[in-house]
This record gives C-alpha cells, structure tokens and sequence, in this order.
C-alpha cells in the first residue's frame, strides 16, 4: 500500500480517537487527577500527610477568589478581549465592603450592594473604552487598572473598614465537611455556564469570540456583547472581593494584586482549555485549571518550595498545556 493511500487512513483513526480525549475540558481533568495523585505521592514520600480532610477544605477555599475571577475571565476571553483591571477590583471591593459594613450587620446589604454596583460601573468602563474607543482591550483594561490603583494608593496606607462576625462566618463556616464559600463559586460557576451555554447571549458572546466581523454581518450587536461580558467579569471581581473581606475581616488595598489575581486568572482560563483568541473553551474547564492550580499550590507548600521555583513550575505547566492545546487543534485541522 503506497503512502498515498495510507495518509487518509492515518488521518481518520486520529479523528476516530474517542471524544473525551479530543475534549479540552475532559483532559484538564484528567491532567487535575494525575497532578493529585502526583502531588500525593511526592507529599507522602516527604513523611507528609496531603489527602486529608483539612488539606482538602484548604484546597477548596484557597480556590474560591481565583475561581470567581477566573470564571468572570472566561467570560471576556471568549470574546476574544480580556480583563487586567480585576486585580485592582479585587482590593477596591474588600475595601467598600468592609468600610459600609463598618462592623454591622445591618449594613451587610448595603455593602453587597455598593461592591456590585461599584463593580458594573468598572465593567461599562472597561467594556467602552475597548467597544466605543477602539482600544485594545489589554491597553484599555490595564489603563482602567492603573486608575484604580491610583485611587488606592491616593486614599489608602493600610487596612480600612471592618467585617461583622455574621458575614466573616462565609469565609469559615462549612457545610458538613465542604465550605460554605465553595457552593458560592459552585453557584457562581453555574450560573455563567448557564449564560454562555442556554442564553442567546451567550451564543453571542461564542459567535463574536469567533469572528467578531462575522457576528456583526449575521445582526449580532458586538459592541453590546463585548460590553456585557466584561460587566459580568467585573462581578465576578466584586464578588471575589466580597469573599476576600469575609476572609480577612477588613479591606485590604493590595489584597489582588499580591495575588496577581490578573494574570493568575488568564492562566486558569487558558490552562482550562479556553483559547486566548476566544469562540472556543468555558467554564467548566476554567474551574480545572483553577483546581489544578490551587493542588499544586498546596504541594509547593507541603514540602517547602521555594516561591521562586514554584512560579517556575506554574510558568511550565501552562506553556506545556498551551503547547499541547495548539497542537491537538492543528492536528485536527489536517485530519479535516
């Protein structure tokens, strides 16, 4: 048999591999599974004890503030944009929660309130600036971010406001033996997945991440989807803020940005199997790659890592996912 005749063969047990392998979200997970057990091993080995319940509980709540940024993140890179503000959101938001509620828990609405009201204010910026002035949505969120971290470092030296005790119980309590804050990205999760993947806004958001000059041609308003998903991703910000004040007990002006809860978000969303151009990839996968993250967090921290070599290993795992996500999709482009 010539080479001819064999190519096409080749090609079609390559596309006849079964589906839950060619799905991105079905190989973060399983990539989550071998770093657990990976993590397990190495932890054990260094006399140490890492599937446990306490170390469970931490991985998952260590996973809530990057998880709600991370799922807001999604939301944009899918359109093909992204968000650099969210770090700076982040801070700001544990701020005004934890000022308004000034440790009462009559002001704990109002608080929720400010924090997202405040955080749809940032996302119109961001997503007018990028639709309305044309500019690129790394420059415009990153100068949107710069404006919030000169409003922090003009009115704040140190930790303001304070946290009543009632809403502090979201960033401690459990629920048996799953945290409370857990079942708020789980919530949180969901209902974004539900946007993207039930509502015609999120077709919209899918089709524009796609071929926004497409989209435009086919009657979708791009310019007011582009606008919606960087409000929702601000939300998620404000959220996360919100989480973070019941975490800390009072507003702290570099809590995301120490975190760099903006780059690490991109890291989870891409890590997740969304591609950075957008239309393909989604919250699911993102909660993955959040996952992955936080397990090799709690590994580093086990058996005593350097922070230096531990970024290393981040950096690794995600040029190495990257990699391999590029070359499944041109691998799938010559089998078609």
């Amino acid at each position: 048999m010539n080479a001819q005749a064999l190519a096409p063969r080749t090609r079609a047990a390559k596309s006849a591999l079964p589906g839950r392998f060619a799905d991105p979200t079905s190989v973060v997970y399983l990539a989550l599974l071998g770093v657990i057990l990976l993590g397990w091993i190495t932890v054990t080995a260094r006399g140490g004890s890492f599937l446990t319940l306490d170390n469970t509980v931490g991985i998952l709540q260590n996973s809530v503030v990057l998880g709600l940024v991370a799922v807001g993140q999604s939301v944009v890179v899918l359109t093909g944009s992204l968000d650099l503000s969210v770090a700076y959101l982040v801070s700001i938001a544990t701020l005004v929660a934890a000022e308004t509620m000034d440790g009462s828990d009559g002001n704990i609405v109002p608080a929720i309130a400010a924090v997202l009201t405040f955080s749809v204010a940032v996302g119109l910026a961001n997503g007018l600036v990028v639709t309305k002035l044309k500019v690129n949505a790394f420059i415009a969120t990153l100068g949107v971010g710069f404006i919030l971290r000169g409003w922090i470092e003009d009115t704040y030296s140190g930790p303001a406001g304070k946290v009543p005790e009632s809403f502090q119980r979201l960033g401690f309590d459990r629920m048996g033996p799953i945290p409370v804050s857990a079942f708020l990205l789980l919530a949180v999760a969901v209902a974004v997945w539900f946007v993207l993947r039930r509502t015609r806004l999120g077709y919209h958001m899918y089709a524009v991440g796609g071929d926004e000059q497409t989209a435009r041609l086919s009657g979708v308003r791009t310019h007011r989807v582009i606008i919606a998903a960087h409000v929702l991703c601000a939300v998620c910000a404000g959220l996360a803020g919100l989480f973070l004040a019941a975490r800390l007990g009072a507003g702290s002006p570099w809590a995301g940005t120490e975190a760099r809860y903006d780059l690490t978000s991109i890291a989870a969303v891409v890590l997740g199997g969304t591609a950075l151009a957008g239309g393909r990839g989604g919250v699911t996968g993102t909660i993955g790659g959040v996952l992955m993250l936080a397990v090799l967090d709690s590994v580093f921290n086990q058996i005593g890592v350097d922070p230096f070599f531990q970024n290393v290993v981040r950096g690794v795992v995600i040029i190495v996912a990257v990699a391999l996500y590029a070359r499944r999709g041109t691998t799938k482009g010559v089998a078609s």
